[in-house]
């Protein structure tokens, strides 16, 4: 059996050999070479650029945009984070317009200018007006966006002045997060990383007397609605990064430094979870859930580490909640002060 299949594919090289030297010869009673290129050839080649140009702009336009629009993030949910959107949404309307008329140009001129016998192409050294024109409006443009681009950074990373505030620390290490508030004294207690052991897991200094009625939590952290907070970030290891997508923040925790950055929240997670949006969004999810035998989750912000910090990079989402302002008094109220930490 095996010799047969042997003999029957030494056959078919033989037979594609030949077949070859056929189209080989068949050439040499042609006029023109296989390599000339025929003012038919340029003119069907125009026609394809311009089927698979239009093609492939309906099916961005219309197939991709439909396909993974859901998939976004639902609306900003602080009052920075509706600028940062809009900001969003500007350059994406840019650069699909900007793609799709620099492209269809592009297929339309394969069509209209097609190769014919005779005609030349006008070869244009140099234009100053044509150099200007698109130096000028992409900087002008991209200016714009700059310049937008740096006043709501700036918003969001400029000191808080604002008396009213909440102050959270977020303390990063492999591979989890702990958000420590002030306590009544509403000072954060000053650290020193000398002093983190086991019952001292963020370095408190246990010399300082504000950081005894300072709250430590884990697993989820809770701030109130339409009140600024304030984010102080720290690391023990290496550099992770504070994300907190929901409301257009994020800021690098890098080890020997304290990074900052505040915004305004403006929707409650009660309030999020009623978002036709995020209704729609969930339950695509809990369908997948279902299908692979998990229970259904509701919706939730949430704070991860979008820096690769090692193995248990993905095991570090921490659920923030967002609440009314009785609702955040009555939950801070139930947590424990760092009482028991014995100054040295």
């Amino acid at each position: 059996m095996k010799l047969l299949i042997l003999i029957g594919l030494v056959l078919l090289i033989i037979a594609a050999h030949q077949l070859m030297r056929v189209v080989e010869l068949s050439r040499e009673f042609k006029k023109t070479k296989e390599w000339h290129i025929t003012d038919s050839d340029n003119s069907f080649n125009g026609k394809l650029m311009l089927f698979i140009g239009g093609f492939g702009l309906i099916g961005f336009l219309f197939w991709q945009i439909n396909r993974w629009a859901d998939n976004s993030l639902p609306g900003a949910a602080s009052v920075h984070g509706l600028k940062i959107d809009t900001l969003w949404d500007y350059n994406m309307y840019l650069i699909i317009v900007v793609f799709v008329l620099t492209n269809a140009v592009l297929f339309w001129f394969a069509y209209k200018y097609a190769g014919k016998k005779g005609v030349k192409a006008t070869f244009l050294a140099h234009d100053n007006r044509l150099e200007m024109a698109w130096t000028i409006a992409p900087a002008v443009v991209l200016a714009g966006i700059i310049i937008f681009g740096l006043k709501y950074w700036n918003e969001i990373t400029e000191r808080s002045t604002d008396p009213n505030k909440v102050t959270i620390e977020l303390y990063a290490k492999q591979f989890d997060w702990t958000a420590r508030y002030a306590g009544k004294d509403k000072v954060l207690g000053s650290t020193d990383y000398r002093q983190i052991d086991g019952g001292n897991s963020v370095g408190l200094d246990t010399l300082d007397a504000t950081g005894y009625d300072d709250i430590l939590v884990k697993i989820e952290f809770h701030i109130p609605v339409n009140r600024e907070i304030e984010f102080k970030m720290r690391s023990r290891d290496v550099i992770h990064s504070a994300y907190m997508p929901h409301f257009r923040a994020q800021m690098n925790c890098v080890p020997g430094m304290v990074t900052e950055f505040k915004f305004t929240p403006n929707k409650t997670t009660a309030e999020m979870r009623k978002d036709p949006y995020v209704i729609q969004l969930m339950a695509g999810i809990n369908e997948a859930r279902a299908k692979k035998g998990d229970e259904p989750i509701e919706f939730d912000y949430i704070l991860l580490c979008n820096k690769i910090c090692g193995s248990g990079h993905f095991n570090m989402p921490m659920t923030i909640v967002v609440e009314s302002e009785k609702e955040y008094n009555a939950w801070l109220a139930k947590q424990k002060a760092v009482k028991t930490i014995e100054t040295k």
